[in-house]
C-alpha cells in the first residue's frame, strides 16, 4: 500500500526534528542530497536522507538537514525548477515525493505513491517534469506516475511489464529485472537496461499523456549473461554506453534517434586483466565534452577511467582509482564535472577526486565525508 498519512507525519516530524541543522544560506548555495538505505534486509545503517552544504572552491561538504522516517530511498532525482524531489525505495513499492526549502535545501515530505511495482530501483522525470517514470526491479515492470503542479506524485498512468526469456543466471536472471530509467536528450524516447533479460529496452515516450509504446525494435540484445545496469547517452554523438553487471563489462552502441534504435559496437571489461577476484559494476558517469567515461567496480573497489574517441565514441581504458572504500554503489560528478564522488554503501563515505578535464586523470582530494550507507548522489540548487 502506498504509505498512509501517519507515514507521513512520520516524515513532517522527522523534517521537524533535524530542521535545525539547517540554516540559511544562498539561494544559489549548491547541496548534496544523499539516498541511503535502511533496512536489515539491506544490512544497512541508514536513516533518510542527508542533505550537504557544497562549498564549490574548496569541495567541502557540511551537513545541512536530514529528511528521517524513510525506507532505502535508493534513487534520487531533482525537478529541473529544484522545487521538489523524487525518490525510489529499495524493497518498496511506492515513490515518494518531497518539497525543497529555497535557500536552505531542507526537505518536507509532500507524498507516496504506489507505483504498481516492486523494488523501485530507479527513476527519472520527463522534461516537462509532468512524469515521472520508475523501474521496478522485482517485478520486472516500469511504472508511469503523473507529476501534478505543487510537486505531489499522482497515480500510475500506466505499468508495462518487460517481456522476455530470463537469462542463464539462475540468481541474478530469474525475471525480468529493469534496473535503471534514462530518456534520451529530446526526450522522444526512453531506454531501459535489464539485467534479468539482457536487454536493453527501448520505448517511445508520448510527450502528452506520459504514455510508454515499444519501438520497432524493441530492444537491444546484449550478450548473453551480461546483466545490462545502468547506461549513459554521449553528450554530442548518437552513441550509448551500458554498463553490464554480470560480466563486468562496459558495452558501446549506436544509438538511431529518429528510430530508437541500438547497434551494437563495442565490448570492453571494466577490470584490469590481473584481476580475478568477484566483482560487479554498479555505475557510470560521463564527463562534460564526452571525452572520458567512468565506471564504479564493487568488489574491485575501484573506478575506472576511459577515454572515448571523439569520432566513434569508441573506449580505450586509461587505468584504474582505487574507490578508498567498500562497495562504491555510485558514482557522480557535481555541476561544471571538476570533481568526481563515489559513495561507498558499506564503508559509510562518500569520497572524491578532482578531475583533469584533459587527460580524464583522477587525483583525490583527500576529503571523506562520513555518511550511513549512501547508495546515491544528486546535487541541486536548494531552489
Amino acid at each position: 500500500m502506498p504509505v498512509s498519512s501517519a507515514w507521513t507525519r512520520r516524515g513532517f516530524m522527522a523534517t521537524a526534528v533535524s530542521g535545525a541543522m539547517a540554516t540559511a544560506a544562498p539561494a544559489s548555495a549548491l547541496f548534496a542530497y544523499v539516498g541511503c538505505y535502511t533496512s536489515a534486509k539491506r544490512y544497512a545503517r541508514g536513516d533518510g536522507i542527508h542533505v550537504f552544504r557544497v562549498d564549490e572552491q574548496t569541495g567541502a561538504w557540511s551537513p545541512a538537514h536530514v529528511l528521517g522516517g524513510l525506507v532505502n530511498p535508493s534513487f534520487l532525482v531533482l525537478r529541473k525548477d529544484q522545487r521538489f524531489l523524487y525518490a525510489a525505495h529499495g524493497d518498496e513499492g511506492y515513490a515518494s515525493a518531497i518539497a525543497v526549502e529555497s535557500g536552505t535545501g531542507r526537505l518536507t515530505l509532500l507524498n507516496q505513491v504506489e507505483t504498481g511495482g516492486v523494488n523501485g530501483v530507479h527513476l527519472a522525470l520527463d522534461n516537462s517534469g509532468r512524469f515521472l517514470v520508475v523501474a521496478n526491479y522485482t517485478s520486472g515492470s516500469v511504472s508511469v506516475l503523473r507529476v501534478s503542479d505543487d510537486g505531489r506524485l499522482g497515480e500510475a498512468v500506466q505499468v508495462v511489464a518487460l517481456p522476455g526469456t530470463p537469462g542463464p543466471h539462475r540468481v541474478e536472471q530469474a525475471s525480468a529485472h529493469p534496473h535503471q530509467i534514462l530518456f534520451e536528450p529530446g526526450g522522444r524516447f526512453v531506454v531501459v537496461p535489464d539485467k534479468g533479460l539482457d536487454r536493453i529496452f527501448v520505448f517511445g515516450f508520448d510527450q502528452k499523456t506520459g504514455k510508454l509504446t515499444p519501438t520497432a525494435q524493441g530492444a537491444g540484445v546484449a550478450r548473453t549473461m551480461s546483466g545490462p545496469r545502468h547506461a549513459a547517452f554521449h553528450p554530442r554523438l548518437p552513441v550509448l554506453w551500458v554498463v553490464n553487471e554480470i560480466n563486468s563489462t562496459i558495452a558501446t552502441w549506436m544509438w538511431e534517434a529518429e528510430r530508437g534504435h541500438l547497434k551494437a559496437a563495442q565490448i570492453l571489461s571494466t577490470l584490469p586483466a590481473e584481476y580475478v577476484g568477484e566483482n560487479t559494476p554498479s555505475e557510470i558517469e560521463v564527463a562534460p565534452g564526452g571525452r572520458h567515461v567512468y565506471c564504479s567496480n564493487r568488489g574491485h573497489d575501484s573506478v575506472v577511467v576511459y577515454a572515448a574517441d571523439p569520432a566513434t565514441g569508441l573506449l580505450s581504458p586509461l587505468g584504474w582509482e582505487p574507490s578508498r572504500g567498500r562497495i562504491p554503489r555510485f558514482i557522480g560528478m557535481a555541476p561544471r564535472g571538476r570533481l568526481l564522488y563515489a559513495a561507498n554503501e558499506q564503508s559509510d563515505t562518500i569520497v572524491s577526486w578532482r578531475v583533469d578535464a584533459a587527460s580524464g586523470q583522477l587525483t583525490s582530494t583527500g576529503a571523506v565525508v562520513q555518511t550511513p550507507s549512501p547508495v546515491s548522489i544528486t546535487f541541486g540548487r536548494g531552489a
